[in-house]
């Protein structure tokens, strides 16, 4: 084992049950405890969406953890399993030094086994969820991750490094990545090739067959993709952001509606879109209330209704309304982390309009390239902290947690990091 810590204790946030209670404590820094673990000195943490889960009680967890699962850092220890002559495993375990800047998604993922292969990183059989009891997370000024060979990313492979802000590097972690995967997923689905490749079903997805049925040509309206985004928080703002780069960057046709309840969330996707929106060519962009989607969506295409709904909220009020926006033969890509209430609806529903749904957790370390791309393009909106079309919206101390839970909680502020030396 190598390391160059050199104190004992550190400050971290740490939630107690049953919900609502943060504190600020003194506890000690962690340590090697397997040859495949690193520990990570703490330069940027994020509050996500998901820590309301713990936050609120809704994970019914039952004993205190160390919150967050977004972090970036300089690493400070490497366990035995970290040298030059290391073969046969994930390259980080002969090229990952102390001292190298390196972001992590927000579960362990060995990079070995079955579903690591396949790039399903997020099932990993050792995944475990950064910011749980039995995994402390990153709102800390040092963590311990394990399998860091499988699990962390070094930022000294990026050539372009020295273009990226820190905050925007710290969007790596979860909420970049899943807005690329949201959007990934439903624009390669099954049902809505047809409308990509101009191609009808199931031409669209398979070579050309013997017999095949003869289709009457495309009209206009059948070559345009309405899609519908449900859910403005960050994790809405990047799907949004990541949907419309595919879209534009393909020279698709298309109308996206970005839909939340919120009018604050509403003004900056506004905002953001203001930036990013002005040289695509090939589509429309709104911003609509929940109040207002359904009527928006009939409008747009003559009750006919979106082709695809990404869910980005984990509610089942999200749901049922992606399912009345959904057209027959639409997809329904949900990336909302979900609690264990039903899905709202009933199979005849879901038989009756021949929908999909696309469930779960975003597989991040599968992901990082992508959304790496999509960060070096969009600097201008994800590079940037606290102006009016910035995703994140302040750096804070962690002697300010406490009033960020509670304002993040109410929807009363926006994508907040935390600077744990501040």
């Amino acid at each position: 084992m190598t390391s160059v810590i050199e104190t004992l204790s550190q400050r971290a946030v740490r939630w107690y049950p049953p919900s609502y209670d943060i504190r600020i404590e003194t506890i000690p820094i962690p340590e090697i405890e397997h040859p495949d673990d690193a520990i990570v000195k703490i330069q940027l943490a994020g509050l996500c969406g998901s820590d309301l889960h713990v936050y609120r009680g809704t994970e019914r967890l039952t004993e205190p953890c160390i919150m967050g699962h977004e972090f970036i850092g300089e690493v400070v220890a490497l366990g035995a399993s970290f040298h030059s002559s290391s073969t046969g495993r994930p390259h980080l375990y002969s090229t990952l030094r102390i001292g190298d800047k390196v972001v992590s998604p927000f579960t362990v993922s060995c990079g070995e086994c079955h579903f690591c292969r396949v790039g399903f990183t997020c099932r990993c059989i050792e995944s475990r969820l950064f910011g749980t009891p039995l995994t402390p997370g990153g709102q800390a000024q040092y963590v311990r991750v394990r399998r860091a060979g499988g699990t962390l990313y070094s930022l000294q492979d990026i050539s372009d490094g020295s273009l990226l802000a820190d905050s925007s590097l710290l969007l790596l972690c979860d909420i970049l990545p899943t807005g690329v995967f949201a959007a990934f997923q439903a624009l390669g689905h099954a049902k809505t090739l047809p409308f990509t490749t101009r191609q009808p079903y199931p031409l669209s997805a398979s070579p050309p067959q013997i017999g095949d049925v003869s289709f009457l040509p495309f009209l206009e309206e059948d070559k345009s993709l309405t899609m519908a985004v449900i859910g403005l928080g960050p994790v809405g703002v990047c799907t949004c952001i990541a949907l419309l780069d595919m879209l534009d960057t393909r020279k698709l046709k298309f109308s996206v509606i970005a839909i939340d309840p919120n009018e604050a969330r509403r003004a900056k996707m506004a905002s953001i879109y203001s930036i990013i929106g002005g040289n695509q060519q090939f589509g429309e962009f709104q911003v609509a209330d929940t109040s207002t989607a359904k009527e928006l969506v009939a409008n747009l295409t003559k009750g006919v209704g979106c082709n695809a709904v990404l869910e980005v909220v984990g509610n089942t009020s999200a749901l049922r309304l992606a399912y009345e926006l959904v057209r027959s033969f639409g997809c329904i890509n949900s990336v909302g982390v979900h609690s264990d209430h039903a899905v709202p609806y009933k199979g005849v529903e879901l038989y009756d309009k021949n929908v999909s749904l696309d469930f779960g957790r975003c597989p991040v370390r599968a992901m990082f390239p992508m959304a790496l791309e999509l960060l070096l393009k969009r600097q201008d909106v994800l590079g940037s902290v606290g102006r009016e079309t910035s995703l994140v919206e302040k750096i804070a101390s962690f002697d300010d947690a406490v009033q960020v839970y509670d304002d993040f909680d109410k929807g009363k502020c926006g994508k907040v990091l935390f600077d744990p030396f501040k």
